[in-house]
């Protein structure tokens, strides 16, 4: 989940990763990886970019509920 909204609050934000990552003061392929879900984020790192986001940090951790399309997708499987 955190990989998921990670790169979903940085593309609201319309920050690019190394956008992102000069802000939090991270460097731009720990972004691309923890995107990815090569590497997890340790507490201080998601603070500094739940901070740069301007969400709190729990916003990067927690599940979603699933939208009707999703839902509508899942039923079709």
């Amino acid at each position: 989940m955190f990989a998921h909204n990670l790169k979903a609050l940085r593309l609201a934000k319309g920050l690019s990763q190394e956008e992102l990552a000069h802000l939090a003061d991270i460097d731009r392929t720990y972004i691309s990886s923890l995107e990815r879900c090569v590497y997890n984020a340790s507490i201080d790192v998601v603070e500094r970019l739940a901070s740069v986001l301007g969400v709190e940090a729990s916003d990067l951790l927690l599940r979603r509920p699933k939208g009707p399309a999703e839902t509508a997708l899942e039923d079709d499987k």
